[in-house]
């Protein structure tokens, strides 16, 4: 190894999760700040969220001396060499950062790969150094998405045009790596369009042909870029068909699925719908949150591949999220996008005037003023 890495105390470790679950930085922030990996960060939140009920459970120490015992008897029946039982023995309940710092590139008795193994350390971890997103990445991120923004239909190929254009030398590859991250991909008709789960079921489209004239007869809900100005977010929102109100919405620092279920809870605490609506994100197609949407005997609708206008008026609502609130501030903090992307919420569903409505606020129809219904092509 060629410089010491640093190694974080459960403490330290704790702190960085809890930083992570309150959503205060970016991800690319928290990397930023403490030269770990954001794939460790999501790592150590999920393990402090999942570690929390067993800080109360009067179990926990006798299942910590269960877990020794175990692996002392294991030994004993395999009969391992003594060498490694006795260096094992001496590292064990270490944390992933002391786990690293514990191997001996010196040993003799016991190589590098074999100490990893005994670790159960990915050998390759002792070599990382954690970096956070570079600058360009971020600014190329933020033109990608005003220009995807304007014309979705827009593909890697026709951006590395338009980026090489605005005098920015990039190749495909990075852009395609790029998309993914900011969860976006051109609309048009073609194999693979959603990026899913191929182990998570999928449901038919259910709105083709369908009459929408009443509110709560259609929920759908998407996720969205929100550029930072070091940095970015993800919004998920849920949006009445008929009315156009937007009934919930969140903002994260990443497209985990908790974040989704949240907002889907809070919508669920509000009322029903009778068919609920969203692409074949892995979000959305997640057990977890299928569940709870059929639970409540709701029916699930899931966008068609290639057809992502399926989900045309959510689509409508990122365009008017952006144009009237995103790009009109240098939003630098999640702190503030929670602020202006709320403020500009209330006033889409209090004050925004639609002409398919009427020239009503969705607030005004989806509290029970007559509405055109909507017959889906």
């Amino acid at each position: 190894m060629t410089g010491k890495r640093k190694s974080y105390s459960g403490a330290e470790k704790g702190k960085i999760a809890l930083e992570a679950v309150k959503g205060a930085l970016t991800q690319n922030e928290l990397t930023s700040k403490y030269k770990v990996h954001s794939t460790q960060i999501s790592t150590w939140k999920k393990q402090l969220l999942a570690g929390v009920p067993d800080i109360f459970s009067d179990k926990r120490r006798g299942k910590e001396n269960a877990q020794e015992s175990l692996v002392d008897e294991l030994y004993e029946q395999i009969g391992r060499l003594t060498v490694e039982r006795d260096w094992l023995k001496k590292n064990l309940n270490c944390s992933a950062a002391k786990l690293r710092k514990l191997v001996d590139n010196d040993s003799k008795a016991l190589s590098v790969r074999r100490q990893c193994e005994l670790l159960s350390l990915p050998r390759s971890s002792l070599y990382y150094e954690a970096v956070c997103m570079d600058s360009l990445s971020i600014e190329l991120m933020h033109l990608i998405d005003e220009e995807y923004t304007r014309h979705p239909f827009i593909g890697t190929r026709r951006m590395v045009v338009y980026l090489h254009l605005q005098g920015y030398t990039v190749n495909r590859n990075r852009l395609q790596r790029l998309y993914k991250l900011m969860g976006i991909e051109a609309i048009y008709p073609k194999k693979n369009l959603s990026k899913r789960n191929v182990a998570h079921k999928v449901y038919p489209y259910l709105l083709r042909g369908l009459l929408i004239n009443q509110v709560d007869q259609v929920w759908s809900t998407d996720i969205t870029y929100i550029r930072l100005s070091g940095g970015f977010v993800y919004l998920v929102a849920i949006i009445d068909w008929f009315s156009r109100y937007v009934i919930a919405w969140s903002i994260s620092t990443t497209m985990e699925v908790d974040f989704c279920i949240e907002t889907l809870n809070v919508a669920l605490a509000t009322g029903s719908c009778e068919i609920f609506n969203s692409d074949q994100g892995s979000q959305f197609t997640s057990p977890k949150f299928t569940a709870i949407i059929l639970a409540k005997n709701i029916q699930l609708s899931m966008d068609g591949k290639g057809r992502a206008l399926d989900n045309i008026f959510i689509e409508r609502l990122w365009r008017s999220v952006k144009y009237e609130c995103v790009y009109l501030r240098n939003l630098t903090t999640v702190a503030e996008a929670n602020k202006y992307i709320g403020e500009y919420f209330v006033y889409y569903n209090q004050e925004r005037n639609h002409q398919s409505l009427g020239y009503k606020t969705p607030a005004q129809v989806y509290a029970g003023e007559s509405a055109q219904g909507i017959m889906i092509a």
